[in-house]
């Protein structure tokens, strides 16, 4: 027949089931299952696991297994195992889910002429917030920008996390990295200041930048917190679903919560102390405003010297804008006493 070829289909797996689903959704500090399991066994056979680091491309080994014994390799060794509920199950389990995880995996039977694989995604529920440091905007080399972020209880985003956040709403002017070491910036409404205001709405790129030389903010990403909590001591509303707890007293370890007071930097840091437990990180109060709207007004010092507060139920009074967000006062100086603090107890 004339016309160009049609691509080859796919050869259809002989040996290994298509996972039902291609995405596996998990939260950090969980236990998740990544299926793989076999319709037959064939003769000495192996199954890799393997993942596809997301900066690199590269492919890094986590099990081989010969169905009678398995060996793990890298960081995740601690962490991963095989299922093995029965004698076709080569399901990967990663325990106490790391923020690092997310991404691409792949099972791969080895068995000679025919080897054959499927592939699947571990999906961190999470949210993607701009980071830069006290000095201003676009200080950050790739290596610098990933320290920062993990510095604040996350690590830089994806590109798949940024385009994620910016369908859900976020608008954010200044160019930062993603893990890969291209530079972007979301644009929801289109403006001059902002790349101009003919372009259409979008998610903006400068490409792969110079790791080392070149300068933007980061883009971080953090998933739920252990124990993140909505509890805010003696709020009149702590968002939805929140309680009222004693004074200054979290309900339970793991809890991001406010410490009322006009206190400089170092009194926020002894208040925290005080009470068993720490500044909170700028990740931190971001995964307690997404996963348990978490709800202030009132500005509170964390880590990094930063001063923030979030709001779930967006209203005039609080901050003027229509949105929910974490909305903050920059860096002021550190011996300014007008500022309560958020306290970060672990658990």
């Amino acid at each position: 027949p004339s016309g160009s070829p049609r691509a080859a289909a796919a050869p259809r797996l002989q040996y290994l089931l298509e996972p039902l689903h291609a995405v596996v959704h998990t939260q950090r500090g969980a236990t998740a299952t990544l299926p793989c399991v076999l319709r037959a066994l064939p003769r000495g056979y192996r199954v890799r696991w393997s993942k596809v680091e997301a900066a690199s491309y590269a492919e890094s080994v986590i099990v081989v297994t010969n169905g009678l014994a398995h060996k793990s390799y890298g960081p995740l060794s601690p962490r991963a195992s095989l299922r093995q509920r029965h004698r076709f199950d080569a399901s990967l389990t990663i325990a106490n889910v790391a923020l690092e995880d997310e991404g691409r995996y792949r099972c791969q039977l080895l068995n000679g002429l025919e080897d054959e694989s499927v592939s699947l995604v571990l999906h961190l529920e999470g949210v993607v917030f701009p980071y830069q440091t006290s000095t201003g905007r676009y200080q950050f080399n790739y290596d610098e920008a990933k320290r920062a972020c993990e510095q604040q209880d996350s690590r830089l985003a994806t590109y798949q996390q940024l385009y994620t956040a910016w369908t859900e709403g976020l608008d954010w002017c200044n160019a930062g990295w993603v893990l890969d070491g291209t530079v972007h910036y979301p644009v929801l409404e289109a403006r001059e200041p902002c790349g101009g205001g003919a372009l259409p709405p979008g998610l903006r790129t400068y490409g792969a930048r110079d790791k080392q030389r070149d300068r933007f903010d980061a883009f971080c990403f953090t998933s739920v917190l252990k124990g993140t909590s909505c509890e805010a001591p003696m709020a009149p509303k702590c968002g939805a679903g929140g309680t009222r707890v004693p004074p200054h007293v979290p309900t339970a370890p793991g809890h991001v919560y406010f410490v009322r007071g006009q206190l400089s930097f170092d009194e926020a840091v002894r208040a925290c102390r005080s009470r068993g437990a720490a500044l909170a990180k700028v990740g931190q109060l971001y995964a307690a405003w997404r996963f348990s709207r978490l709800d202030r007004c009132d500005g509170g010092w964390l880590a990094d010297g930063s001063v923030r507060y979030p709001i779930a139920r967006a209203r005039p009074r609080c901050g003027g804008l229509l949105q929910p967000g974490v909305r903050s006062f920059g860096f002021p100086d550190k011996r300014r006493r007008s500022y309560g603090t958020y306290c970060f107890a672990s658990m």
